[in-house]
């Protein structure tokens, strides 16, 4: 585990490089990746290495990971929203919606940008998505950050099992009855899941303009079909995911971030951690499943100090 404290001391091991232009500019656009066009930002033109940011969802766009954009001041940091995500195109073929489709729009975003070399935080799903693409072994990817990963859905559907049971009976009761029924978009149903969200989800109220954007603009038809009717529901083609088992594979720099009160349980990421040799962990102890929200300062200074350490080598 990282404490803000002592975070070099401990990340001294896992080392890095200096410093180059890196020839990215401050803009957006749009980029032409399998099945349609996706729309990129890129924040900040410093000489480190850039940061490629990967959202979750699937289908949530990226508005709610701007706390990283802090990260700017040293180098581009990049955000796109995944195709049928935000500001890019919609999808109707669900034929699109597979996670080869997303490792292959993943790449052809770096190669329309020339990051020849690239951190990656992969965020939720995105840190699905960042795995299977590591898996790919792609060139010049320095560090990968899985931040409050899901990496093995069975674990989190029994973290989730979990966590339900911490809430009152009421609210118990509104999820197993709508659930046997399939009547997910009964008022009662949606605010049982809103009172989930709200203590494991993002745990800073009000939320703000940001994450509430993320969330009205949530792709119901990319996030039903590849998840399923809430977080703690998967009833869709991401169901059987997981890559705990080649986990080993994975031999750059890597750190995991986590909250307290995670979707991603400390002690589930705390079992990432250890089957990748030399990752380091950080548990956000005031945090939820947005973390980057909830503790956007800790969150900038934790990756900051990651991203140095890696480029010190």
């Amino acid at each position: 585990m990282i404490a803000r404290s002592s975070t070099a001391a401990i990340l001294l091991v896992i080392g890095a490089a200096g410093c180059r232009p890196t020839g990215l500019q401050p803009g957006e656009g749009y980029i032409a990746v399998p099945g349609g066009n996706v729309w990129y930002r890129i924040v900040g033109s410093g000489n480190a290495t850039p940061l490629l940011v990967l959202h979750g969802g699937p289908g949530a766009p990226s508005y709610y990971l701007k706390p990283f954009a802090a990260l700017a001041d040293e180098r581009p940091v990049v955000f796109y929203d995944q195709l049928g995500a935000g500001h890019s195109d919609p999808i109707t073929d669900t034929t699109l919606l597979t996670v080869e489709r997303f490792v292959a729009e993943l790449a052809a975003v770096r190669e329309a940008l020339g990051l020849d070399e690239v951190h990656i935080l992969g965020h939720s799903w995105g840190t699905m998505l960042a795995t299977d693409y590591l898996l790919t072994k792609p060139r010049g990817v320095r560090s990968v950050i899985f931040a409050s990963p899901a990496i093995s859905i069975p674990r989190w559907l029994a973290d989730a099992d979990t966590l339900l049971m911490t809430m009152p009976d009421s609210i118990q009761a509104a999820v197993a009855r709508h659930e046997a029924d399939g009547t997910f978009a009964d008022p009662e149903y949606q605010a049982a899941v809103m009172a989930f969200y709200r203590r494991y989800v993002g745990r800073k109220l009000p939320w703000s303009a940001d994450v509430d954007s993320t969330f009205t603009q949530l792709s119901m038809m990319v996030y039903g079909h590849m998840w399923g009717p809430s977080e703690f529901t998967a009833t869709g083609t991401l169901q059987d995911y997981d890559r705990t088992d080649r986990l080993h594979e994975i031999t750059i720099p890597t750190l995991f971030t986590t909250g307290r009160y995670d979707e991603a349980r400390p002690q589930t990421v705390e079992y990432y951690q250890s089957l990748i040799p030399g990752a380091a962990l950080a548990i956000f102890e005031n945090s939820a499943h947005l973390t980057m929200q909830d503790e956007p300062a800790e969150n900038v200074w934790i990756v900051r100090e990651f991203l140095r350490t890696v480029e010190r080598r």
